[in-house]
């Protein structure tokens, strides 16, 4: 009979693999293993459980937007990159709040990241005006586009959804759609 040692952090590797595939699972391992120590520091300065939830989630979207687009190259552990990203969101909020910090509690590995945090800051404008065109594109292009791409509904989903007679004729009013919403964003740029 074989044992085997059950890990309780995943190894750096089947993280990024597993943002890569889409895995729920591993968005889930990665909260277990490393949302406590990002409650830590939050809470450590000035800050409540809810305040860590936000941070931890900001930095999880870096960390999933940078693997997605493929340029990801992890210099240092993940634990230490995750870190580093909620040390300085957090820092900012608390600026931005302008609560006095105390020696906010440091990791002894932090690696800067100011050039990541612009580059999001620059995505996040950017899912804002993306939200708007959504916002006025109306339905049923609105919906078929959230189902396709946010709730990752089929073709044949969709056009059992919404009546049309088989998925390639979803397939098209999709296109339809997302050329419509490609109009309304770049419109209002």
């Amino acid at each position: 009979m074989r044992k085997e040692i059950k890990r309780s952090v995943p190894a750096d590797s089947e993280v990024i693999l597993g943002i890569l595939n889409d895995s729920k699972d591993t968005l889930n391992l990665l909260y277990k293993s490393y949302f406590p120590m990002v409650l830590q520091l939050v809470l450590n300065n000035n800050g409540n459980e809810d305040d860590a939830k936000d941070v931890f989630q900001e930095s999880v979207i870096v960390l999933y937007n940078k693997v997605k687009l493929g340029n990801f190259e992890l210099n240092s552990k993940l634990k230490t990159f995750l870190y580093s990203v909620c040390r300085r969101l957090w820092l900012k909020r608390l600026n931005a709040q302008s609560r006095t910090v105390r020696n906010i509690e440091d990791y002894s590995d932090f690696i800067p990241i100011e050039d990541d945090m612009e580059r999001h800051e620059e995505k996040d404008k950017q899912f804002v005006m993306m939200e708007h065109a959504l916002t006025q594109l109306g339905e049923p292009c609105k919906s078929i586009i959230e189902d396709y791409y946010l709730q990752n509904r089929s073709m044949q989903e969709i056009s059992e959804k919404f009546g049309y007679t088989n998925a390639d004729n979803a397939k098209t009013q999709k296109y339809k759609c997302l050329q419509r919403l490609k109009k309304l964003f770049f419109n209002h740029n």
